[in-house]
This record gives C-alpha cells, sequence and structure tokens, in this order.
C-alpha cells in the first residue's frame, strides 16, 4: 500500500506529525510512505528512518500534481487541509483522510476569550486522521533526527561550557517573541551559561545581548541551520522559548522546556508534546485582549504589548534554579 501525507510547512508542525510517521510503520508494515512538504523545510525531515519517498512544493503546483499522479497512491493522509492540499487530492482522486483543523473552536477562543475548552493536541488529531487505518497512538512522543556532520553541540560543550542553557530569541511573528529588553532581562539574571539560537532576522538582537551580558552568552544566532540548532538543543540542560518550531524540536528530544506565550495560548492544541513535568508553561492569564489571534501579527493590535512585555522574569529564574543541574 503506498500513501501520501501532506504537511506543507511549518518546522513545528512538520515535527509535530513524526508520531505518525512512526506508527504507520510499526503498525502496517506494507505501507509505504511519502511526504510532500514546502522544500525549504526539508532540513526537518531529512533523516527520518520512517519516510520512503520526499515530494517537494516549489510554487508549480501543476508540474507536482503530474509527478505526484505518476505514484498511484492508494490514499491521501492531508494533515495541512488547505486549499492546496484540497487541490492535490482532488486531481489524484484517491480516498483522503483530513486532519480537521478546529477553525470554527479556533475562531470563538479568539474572539470570545474562551479557553475553558481547550482544543485537542494536533498531535493528537493528526493521529486520530490514521485512525482508520487500523493505526493508534504508541505513546513515543515526538522524534527528530540529525546526523553526525550536523552535530555542533561539541564545539558549544568545548569551548564555550558543558552545560549550557538555550535562549530562542526569534519567532515567525513578533507578537510570539519575547522583546529584546526581556530577553535581556532573562539573561541579566540568570547566572548560568546561555546559547542564543534564531535566524538571520534577529542577529543584531543577539549581538545586542552578547555585548551587554558578556562571556555568559554564546551566539548562534543566523549562523546554524535547523539540524545544527537541533543538535546544540538536544544537548542543553533546558530550553526557554516562545511558541516555535524549535520549541517542539526540544519536545522531541525530552527536555525541560519553559515556553513562554505571547498572544497565542496553549489551549490552541500547539503546547509542547511533553509529559507535564518537563514542560513549563509561562503566560500572562487573564488578559482582556488575549489570545488575539491564533497565529500572531508582526505588532501588537492594542499597541501595549502586555502579553509579553507582563512576563514575570522572577518566575522563570526561580524554575530554572529548581530543575537545572551542574
Amino acid at each position: 500500500m503506498k500513501i501520501l501525507i501532506i504537511r506543507l510547512s511549518s518546522i513545528g508542525d512538520i515535527v509535530l506529525t513524526t508520531p505518525v510517521l512512526r506508527c504507520i510503520k510499526n503498525q502496517q508494515a506494507d505501507i509505504t510512505i511519502h511526504y510532500l512538504l514546502k522544500k525549504k523545510f526539508k532540513e526537518v525531515l531529512i533523516h527520518n528512518p520512517y519516510i520512503d519517498t520526499f515530494h517537494y512544493y516549489e510554487d508549480n503546483l501543476w508540474s507536482l500534481l503530474f509527478q505526484l499522479k505518476k505514484e498511484k497512491f492508494d490514499y491521501i493522509i492531508d494533515l495541512h487541509n488547505n486549499i492546496r492540499s484540497h487541490i492535490i487530492s482532488f486531481f489524484l482522486c484517491k480516498k483522503t483522510y483530513r486532519l480537521n483543523k478546529q477553525t470554527i473552536h479556533k475562531w470563538r477562543i479568539v474572539q470570545f476569550k474562551d479557553i475553558t475548552n481547550p482544543i485537542k493536541h494536533i498531535t493528537k488529531r493528526y493521529l486520530d486522521v490514521v485512525n482508520p487505518l487500523g493505526i493508534i497512538d504508541d505513546g513515543g512522543g515526538l522524534e527528530f533526527y540529525f546526523d553526525q556532520e550536523n552535530d555542533k553541540s561539541a564545539v558549544i560543550k568545548n569551548s564555550f561550557h558543558p552545560n549550557y542553557i538555550v535562549l530562542v530569541i526569534g519567532a515567525l511573528k513578533k507578537t510570539k517573541q519575547l522583546p529584546t529588553n526581556k530577553l535581556l532581562a532573562i539573561c541579566k539574571h540568570i547566572s548560568y551559561p546561555i546559547v542564543l539560537i534564531g535566524g538571520k532576522a534577529e542577529k543584531s538582537i543577539a549581538e545586542k545581548i552578547k555585548i551587554e551580558c558578556g562571556d555568559k552568552i554564546y551566539n548562534t544566532v543566523g549562523d546554524y541551520n535547523i539540524l545544527e540548532s537541533a543538535s546544540i538543543i538536544k544537548n542543553a540542560q533546558l530550553i526557554i522559548t516562545p511558541d516555535t518550531g524549535m520549541m517542539h524540536i526540544a519536545a522531541a528530544f525530552g527536555k525541560i522546556i519553559i515556553s513562554i506565550w505571547g498572544n497565542t495560548v496553549p489551549e490552541f492544541g500547539m503546547s509542547p508534546y511533553l509529559p507535564n513535568d518537563k514542560n513549563h508553561i509561562i503566560e500572562v492569564k487573564k488578559l482582556a485582549c488575549r489570545p488575539c489571534s491564533k497565529i500572531g501579527y508582526n505588532e501588537c493590535p492594542q499597541g501595549h504589548f502586555k502579553c509579553m512585555n507582563d512576563i514575570n522574569i522572577d518566575t522563570i529564574s526561580a524554575i530554572i534554579k529548581s530543575v537545572i543541574t551542574g
């Protein structure tokens, strides 16, 4: 049996599909898995042992459709559920099992700020999609793979410090990202060695933190790719991160996570997929304007950005002291 799994983006969403891949392969040996994603995210799954063939979307949908048509799939597992994935499944004319995105439920949470009825975690909803094929959750959690060529942790341990924590300073949307003053406050408030992770867009922020905080900071922002950053996270004692793809990579490694939530809320079903004792959620509760979006904005719609500016640094410091070793 040959199936096509569609999850085009993003880093976090793709990592959250990994239990589906493992469970299918371990529970149905006769299934061949083809995975379709955007090419810019290929590193996220490139070393995953459960995928037989990759297909990449690069803006030319018609070319991709005819390529996929030749594969003669038996089923399509649509874990993206957007217009593009609907076009693909319609063109291939195969039985499709599709993710319930809980769009209305999310809209209600945003509009009425009612988080008393949280949405089922998206990883569990991904697994629900393949349940009709006889696939059940094995309880093994998320996975992330990289090769030794991408392992930068030895560099950090040898040239910086053997026991470090990671601070993620970037996020897809600004309202998910900690403001610079809060990042500086965290770095100044805690005494442990810190490795900064982020993309090229955050490079100037990271340089400012390094200048103001000195030798306790090791700056990798804008210099390391996804796999290299993942290797650093795997060997860290703890990770401090907003709602990002790196948060889910840390969960795949079973790390202690301090996740900091701005305009989004864990009740959307996107919290770290971890045992509760390793997941420490930091958020400003009972804020009348929160959540303001299920995804985020490039600036606070209210102008005050209290969901991040009012984050309590002392709470973060206390958690670190209570769980860190060495």
